[in-house]
């Protein structure tokens, strides 16, 4: 159950990057990792939807879901997925809430050593801190401003158990897709609109 939520929490969380970026005047042919850093962690709240596709070995066809996603600094985040079932999951501070229906529970990361380095290097790309995203992941970053994707790679065994990779695509400050590659096979894909933005 706790590695479901936090499959999703993780997409949550990157996601959230995506709330917090506009298009920027930035050199197409100069696009570097402090650059996008930069970038990502310029702005402090946002909203976007979001449509996840999970591609699971047990299943012939992806589980779609869609819904929104809010940030607030300097650590509320919210991911309401809204069909095909409602589900609301809310990480502020230490906490994370998860309700479905009427069922709700309550986990505190620092139970979870792994999961809450996990989430503390999320929000060092959302604060644009390479330092302390670069003590949990190898960063990889190709392509320029207009069309880029920086791959993480978990530094760290145990985390490297549970996901192997994740790809994020954007323009510019602009985050449009997340690729979470997980170790058991399974992957997820949301790609992400901010409000406002053309798909």
């Amino acid at each position: 159950m706790f590695k479901a939520s936090t499959r999703l929490l993780v997409a949550a969380l990157l996601a959230a990057a995506s709330l917090l970026h506009g298009p920027q005047a930035v050199a197409a042919e100069a696009w570097t990792v402090a650059q996008l850093m930069q970038a990502l962690g310029k702005h402090r709240s946002g909203q976007a939807t979001f449509l996840e596709r999970k591609y699971l070995a047990v299943l012939d066809q992806p589980v779609e879901s869609s819904g929104e996603l809010r940030f607030q600094a300097p650590d509320r985040l919210e991911k309401i997925t809204l069909k095909p079932r409602p589900e609301s999951l809310v990480l502020e501070g230490n906490n994370l809430s998860v309700t479905r229906g009427k069922k709700q529970f309550n986990v505190r990361l620092s139970d979870y050593g792994e999961v809450a380095g996990f989430i503390d290097s999320i929000r060092a790309t959302l604060a644009g801190d390479r330092n302390t995203l670069e003590r949990t992941y190898a960063l990889h970053l190709a392509g320029n401003a207009e069309r880029w994707t920086l791959t993480l790679l978990p530094r760290d065994t145990r985390m490297a158990e549970v996901v192997t990779r994740i790809n994020i695509a954007g323009t510019r400050g602009l985050l449009r897709e997340i690729e979470i590659l997980q170790a058991d096979g399974d992957r997820s894909v949301m790609e992400i609109v901010a409000m406002g933005q053309a798909r």
